[in-house]
């Protein structure tokens, strides 16, 4: 039943038209078929099955299961479960497998779901288009030579194709909303602390959040439903009780005050006309629904990227000198203790990971830390209050997701900087803490386009709303791709 949703699949197990292993065997059969996109790094058959027959058990006894019961999804290659292996794409962590459960996955399981396999990323959840995978890049359903968009490529490739109607993935500067806009799906960063990070690989922990991936803003409220609320293994993690975010998608938005940021519109934008054309029209199409739009400025949002990549190299560089070869993972031979610190490091990391690991030890290092790092600390708080004067005057704010459309495999893989500018409109939402979604707004170059909405911290119901509220007026969400390669 491939390109059903969460809803859709469940109405189906409840109906008695399917079971639960049915959709998991038709699951990993879709898997299977579509290998050569690169989605998957490692699918769990047996504990597929297993999750699934008692899902059918629990249906037959009559238990009260939860929307998720029964449906099969898919986790990112940095989330933690007990007795998987965890390797975050990434030749360092090869043997590794976890020996706890981190509480995103638990949380799945314990609504029921069916945890079909690893998705593809790029190593440790550096990059924007997975292609930084030890494993190999995943390809774009829409276009087999152009990325999915990163690092959570693989998930987002994994419901863009159809092979389960959801997955999580991780977002700490785009990561999530990024490639949900470039292949087509919708993507949810929620507010820092809603979704605990226990069991979630650090890369950039003040920035790192855990979100949804699915066809329709419906089935990310439902998926959010299931892993957001308080963890005490999270110190990061926010006491505050969990909605029922279904209950607000009324697909009423009128009154709905929609901000526009200038620097994100303004004839200097740094989008490609064409996929800016689509963001208007979505925002029109919001107009006439009863939506207000009025322009604000995010002034220090000139800034962000050059914040972004000066605290996420810094906090990288921090977490990962525990993969030394001494404790986990991979362990290079050599005659002596320093040796083999530097061979398993340099044989263990790939270009893009050594390369945030050496700018975050020099802006931390001696002599440079108040020039770069407390500078971009400093101009994060700014940030943050820029935010906070916008939701003054607007429930919403609003702007492409990405500048551009999926780009070529290996088209910028030499130029970093350009790589790095493909995060330009989403990383003030880590910087500032807040929620942002993605979701399909139309296709310029045949290609999907994202439309972006941040919203109050704790406040993912009216984005969620608001995203609803729009699916039911247009169809880019339903769009299938071409069979997978």
């Amino acid at each position: 039943m491939p390109f059903e949703s969460v809803v859709e699949l469940r109405a189906a197990l409840d109906a008695g038209r399917t079971c639960a292993l049915e959709l998991a065997e038709a699951a990993l059969a879709r898997a299977e078929a579509a290998r050569g996109l690169g989605a998957f790094l490692r699918l769990r058959p047996e504990g597929a099955r297993a999750e699934a027959a008692e899902s059918d058990a629990r249906r037959a006894r009559g238990e009260r299961l939860s929307p998720l019961d029964g449906v099969p999804l898919a986790i990112k290659d940095n989330l933690i479960q007990e007795g998987e292996p965890c390797g975050c794409a990434s030749r360092i962590l090869e043997g590794f497998v976890a020996p706890y459960q981190g509480t995103p996955v638990a949380r799945l399981l314990a609504a029921g779901a069916v945890i079909l396999g690893r998705t593809n990323m790029d190593e440790f959840a550096m990059g924007s288009s997975t292609e930084n995978s030890a494993r190999g890049p995943t390809r774009n359903p829409w276009d087999a030579e152009r990325v999915p968009g990163g690092s959570s490529g693989g998930s987002a490739a994994a419901v863009a194709v159809g092979i389960v109607p959801g997955a999580l993935g991780s977002d700490t500067g785009g990561s999530i909303r990024q490639p949900a806009s470039l292949s087509g799906v919708v993507g949810l960063k929620p507010t820092y602390g809603r979704v605990s990070r226990y069991g979630l690989v650090a890369f950039a922990s003040s920035l790192d959040q855990v979100g949804p991936l699915a066809r329709s803003a419906l089935d990310c409220a439902l998926l959010l439903e299931a892993i957001a609320g308080h963890d005490p293994a999270d110190s990061t993690s926010l006491p505050d009780p969990v909605p029922r975010y279904r209950d607000a998608l009324s697909g009423d938005v009128r009154g709905l005050r929609i901000g526009l940021p200038r620097e994100f519109f303004e004839e200097r934008s740094a989008a490609d006309p064409a996929v800016l054309a689509c963001v208007r029209e979505a925002l029109g199409e919001l107009e006439r629904a009863g939506a207000e739009l009025r322009a604000v400025g995010l002034p220090h949002a000139q800034h962000a990227i050059a914040t972004y990549y000066l605290i996420a190299t810094a906090e990288a560089s921090s977490n990962l000198a525990r993969y030394d070869g001494v404790r986990f993972g991979r362990r290079a031979a050599a005659a002596s203790l320093g040796e083999m610190y530097r061979r398993t490091r340099s044989q263990g990391f790939g270009p893009e990971v050594k390369r945030r690991i050496l700018l975050g030890t020099y802006v931390l290092s001696a002599g440079y830390y108040d020039a770069y790092y407390r500078k971009a600390m400093k101009i994060r708080t700014l940030l943050r209050r820029d935010f906070e004067a916008a939701f003054a005057d607007c429930d919403v704010l609003a702007s492409p997701t990405s500048p551009e459309v999926a780009f070529r495999i290996g088209e910028k893989s030499k130029d970093p900087l350009r790589m790095y500018l493909s995060d330009i409109y989403t990383v003030s939402a880590n910087l500032a803490g807040v929620p942002a979604i993605s979701l399909p707004c139309g296709f310029a170059h045949a290609l999907p386009v994202g439309l972006q909405l941040l919203g109050r911290p704790l406040d993912e119901a009216t984005l969620l709303r608001a995203a609803d509220a729009y699916q039911r007026r247009t169809d880019w969400h339903l769009r299938r791709p071409g069979a997978a390669p």
